[in-house]
């Protein structure tokens, strides 16, 4: 059994172009690129109360600041896993997170539950984002997926049949590169 948020719900005031993705991956979507700017959800306890709300974790961690500095910490941690190939110091401290925290199993009424514990609640939403990485780590790592839009920044898991999805959002950065490439092929008569 793998710890789980709750399901995702947006949250109205959530602005971030891409949300619903595995927490781990939501996570590292709280910072993105828009009309070329760049954006961070968590630059302050609001922030984090939005991602949280979106996350479905606000009923059980605080947005204050350490939970804000320990995700912070987390998302770079996840973000040199999946973009600079697991170096070892990004793995050491990944293994710190995980260490923070277990999963507690106990049979309820509707049978087996797990439930996850820290230390220190402001962990809490590191740690899962961190259980998160590795079952998705586990199962598929080939499909965890940084948007291939040069200028975006966003990362997605690929639930696509084969395996292909290659955009963050056909909508946005799908049609960016396609309309960049029609303008290129126009620009040189081809």
């Amino acid at each position: 059994m793998q710890p789980e948020a709750e399901p995702a719900r947006r949250d109205p005031a959530d602005p971030r172009p891409l949300v619903g993705e595995p927490l781990c991956l939501d996570l590292l979507n709280t910072r993105w690129v828009e009309d070329g700017a760049r954006r961070d959800l968590l630059d302050s306890v609001d922030g984090l109360a939005v991602w949280l709300r979106s996350a479905g974790l606000d009923g059980r961690a605080a947005a204050d600041r350490a939970t804000l500095d320990a995700s912070v910490r987390t998302r770079e941690i996840l973000l040199a896993l999946v973009d600079e190939g697991s170096p070892p110091e990004a793995v050491d401290a990944l293994n710190l997170v995980l260490e923070r925290g277990a999963l507690h199993y106990r049979l309820g009424p509707g049978g087996p539950e797990s439930h996850p514990r820290t230390g220190d609640p402001a962990w809490l939403p590191s740690w899962l984002a961190a259980a998160d990485y590795l079952r998705l780590t586990a199962d598929s790592p080939e499909r965890v997926k940084p948007c291939a839009h040069p200028d975006c920044v966003l990362h997605f898991h690929d639930t696509s049949k084969n395996g292909t999805r290659r955009w963050c959002s056909m909508a946005v950065c799908g049609n960016r590169a396609k309309a960049a490439r029609h303008y290129e092929r126009a620009k040189t008569g081809r």
